[in-house]
This record gives C-alpha cells, sequence and structure tokens, in this order.
C-alpha cells in the first residue's frame, strides 16, 4: 500500500468523526427548540460510502418525525394546541459523541505512529 493512501485514509477518518461531531452537537442544540412549518430545523446525519469516501453531512429527509407537546399557550402551537419539536434522542446523540471523540483519538494516535515510523525510516536511511 502506498504511503499517501495510509494517509489519506487517515485523514479520512479525522474528517468523518469530525463531522460526526458537528451533527451530534447540532442535534443536541436544537432538541427542545419549536418546529414551524416551513422551518429548516432538521436533526443531521452523516453518512459515507467506503467506495469513493464521499461524505455528506445533511437534514435527515422523507419522512420527518416530530415530537409533539401539548402547550396551547404556546404562539407557536397549532389549531390543536401542539408544538412540534424534532425528534431528536439525547441519549443517542450524547453517545455518538462519546464514540466519534473515541475514534477521532484514535485516528489522531494512528496518524501520529505513521508520523513516527517514517520519521524513524528517515533515520536509519540517513545512518546507512
Amino acid at each position: 500500500m502506498n504511503i499517501d493512501n495510509v494517509f489519506g485514509v487517515g485523514q479520512f477518518g479525522l474528517a468523518y468523526e469530525r463531522l460526526r461531531l458537528e451533527a451530534a452537537t447540532h442535534n443536541i442544540a436544537i432538541a427542545n427548540m419549536p418546529v414551524t412549518e416551513g422551518s429548516p430545523l432538521r436533526p443531521m446525519r452523516v453518512s459515507a460510502t467506503a467506495g469513493d469516501f464521499a461524505m455528506h453531512l445533511g437534514g435527515v429527509e422523507g419522512t420527518q418525525t416530530f415530537k409533539l407537546v401539548n402547550d396551547p399557550g404556546n404562539p407557536l402551537a397549532d389549531a390543536n394546541g401542539n408544538v412540534r419539536f424534532p425528534d431528536v434522542n439525547i441519549v443517542d446523540e450524547m453517545t455518538t459523541l462519546v464514540s466519534a471523540s473515541r475514534s477521532y483519538e484514535a485516528n489522531v494516535r494512528a496518524m501520529n505512529t505513521l508520523r513516527e515510523m517514517l520519521m524513524k525510516a528517515l533515520e536509519i536511511g540517513r545512518q546507512a
């Protein structure tokens, strides 16, 4: 395997985990914000395909589900007195934060190990 490919995989891992962190923090931030009709507030998910390492950070499309809270006094309530909130599971998002953070750290360690190996190889080559 070419050394550039190894660095490329490491860079992809770092970028992917950073996007997962950003998506989870976004989802936690909007969890308790009321959603009005046409509002851009949507939970975000990160997806990546293994073949070409293309990444995408976007809102959840398709059948959007909401949590309905009965609060007739809220100015954002609909005709039935319900207020819609994004359907975000805080426990899942916190788990994603921990998992992505640890994966990011593992990628940093792998990149540092690779760098140290390359430096050692250069040092050995210089001595020969």
